[in-house]
């Protein structure tokens, strides 16, 4: 399975950005599709997750109320609409897949495939 996320880029405080995340396949039975970030010199932290079956969301407290995280079945796609961005959210935005049904974990080592990252950059 290969991750290809795209749609980071430079914005504005208050700016808003949509990434996405396209899987080459998904032939597991209920996998959760997730972004994590990652800021210069700080660990990889969780942002949303969703679950492929029943599309059930979850969100870091960091993004509730701002971020989106949606998925497309027919595209094997997932997006992450982001709004009112700050500053604090630049970071490389990575998409992970894992295969466990159904199970929504935070801790990055539990998911067994990653996208390369695309960056985020919030100006002031």
């Amino acid at each position: 399975v290969q991750l290809q996320a795209s749609g980071g880029g430079l914005v504005q405080t208050g700016g808003s950005l949509i990434l996405s995340c396209a899987a080459s396949r998904l032939y597991f039975r209920s996998p959760i599709m997730s972004w994590f970030r990652q800021a210069p010199g700080k660990e990889r932290v969780f942002v949303a997750s969703i679950t492929w079956i029943g599309g059930r969301t979850y969100y870091a407290d960091s993004g509730k109320d701002r971020f989106t995280i949606s998925r497309d079945n027919a595209k094997n796609t997932i997006y992450l609409q982001m709004n009112s961005l700050k500053p604090e959210d630049t970071a490389v935005y990575y998409c992970a897949l894992d295969r466990t049904d159904g199970i929504v974990t935070t801790n990055p080592s539990t998911y067994d495939y990653w996208g390369r990252g695309t960056q985020v950059t919030v100006s002031s």
